[in-house]
């Protein structure tokens, strides 16, 4: 029950979830012509605020770069990647594909490749709520990670969680079995405070590989120093920064939730 709660009730405060809400307030407060405007008004400043790239660069920067690469990573027995960045191989697709956060998968592989470690857990379940699925994200991960050139004998599944708590006990329970006590740590850069946190929750010591970065360097420099009619245009709304901010107020939602929990410190 959980899971889909948490699936199904975040929406609901999301920016686009509160505009709806907003908007539907002001067609039924029709008779109080200044409750309707009121709501219609923050229905609109909500999301010109939401959609704008100065605050959705500025939401997601504050999560990307808790855990900004500094020089060479050292060496693990494992390196842990979590589902989420893969699509099945559901027709008209030939095969499995990446989607958004599809470095995941690359960047553990190159990992691997770089001798960082010897072995790879993909991690990643099905949610039980959803449709069947011929396929669990772990089961995807391999199969990139296979035609990347990762040998079989050197990946390990794990595919029975369904959120990133899951993960790390299920994980925690392979690792432990085998007495590995430090990992690599694969998931995109916004995710990565929250997974790192969990994942030593279970007395695991977590290097941070970070993949999938939104914001970078040059594109943070640009937005602080670009010309008036630039910043103009940084302040108009676009879907695509709509979801950013979606995003990074989804991870924050998630660091709450698991502490309320006690899943974090």
């Amino acid at each position: 029950m959980f899971v889909f709660l948490s699936k199904f009730l975040p929406p609901f405060i999301y920016p686009l979830g509160l505009v709806i809400i907003l908007l539907a307030a002001g067609l039924i407060l029709y008779r109080s012509a200044r409750l309707r405007t009121i709501s219609l008004s923050l229905a609109l400043l909500l999301l010109l605020i939401a959609s704008n790239r100065w605050v959705a660069f500025s939401l997601v920067r504050s999560l990307e770069w808790q855990y900004l690469p500094s020089g060479e990573l050292p060496q693990a027995r494992m390196i842990v990647v979590l589902g989420g960045g893969t699509d099945a191989a559901d027709p008209p697709r030939a095969m499995v594909q990446v989607n958004g956060a599809g470095q995941r998968v690359i960047y553990a592989a190159e990992l691997y490749k770089q001798g960082k470690a010897s072995s790879i857990l993909a991690s990643g379940g099905n949610l039980d709520f959803s449709a069947p699925q011929a396929s669990t994200p772990a089961q995807e991960m391999k199969s990139l990670l296979l035609w990347m050139g990762v040998p079989d004998q050197a990946i390990i599944l794990e595919n029975q969680s369904q959120n990133t708590h899951e993960n790390a006990v299920d994980c925690a329970k392979i690792l432990n079995a085998k007495n590995i006590k430090t990992i690599i740590l694969v998931t995109s850069a916004i995710h990565m405070p929250r997974a790192v946190a969990v994942f030593q929750k279970q007395g695991l010591t977590v290097i941070p590989a970070p993949a999938d970065f939104s914001v970078t360097q040059a594109g943070w420099s640009d937005l602080n120093h670009a010309p008036l009619a630039a910043q103009v245009v940084n302040l108009l709304p676009s879907v695509s920064y709509l979801g950013m901010t979606t995003g990074a107020l989804k991870e924050y939602l998630g660091i709450l939730v698991y502490r309320m929990r006690g899943w974090i410190q």
